[in-house]
């Protein structure tokens, strides 16, 4: 058994690349942040709901093509123009995601 265990290949590409790959992750999503925090409501929502949307597994698009879609219809129902727009954002981004990309 224990020679089995030795055998196992590693899957990360090299030393530490998954904690670059968080850094990365986090840093961008810090920059959009800080990015939307000075934009009108609607604007930022949108851009910030739609690029994130984009990073979406195309396994599960549909599934965030319906949550953007409910926000939206919640957002505008609520008056509330970043909750709206972010749902539109994500819906337009996670229907480009499974349109587009094959999984």
């Amino acid at each position: 058994m224990a020679e089995k265990s030795k055998a196992k290949p590693n899957k990360e590409p090299f030393p530490g690349a998954y904690f670059l790959g968080l850094f990365i992750t986090l840093a961008l999503l810090a920059g959009v942040v800080a990015v939307g925090a000075g934009m009108a409501p609607a604007l930022s929502g949108f851009l910030v709901a739609g690029l994130l949307g984009l990073t979406v597994n195309p396994k599960y698009a549909l599934g965030f093509l319906c949550a953007g879609v409910l926000a939206a219809l919640l957002g505008f129902a609520g008056n509330e123009p970043q909750v709206a727009w972010g749902g539109v954002g994500l819906g337009v981004s996670s229907l480009v995601v499974w349109r587009f990309v094959k999984s």
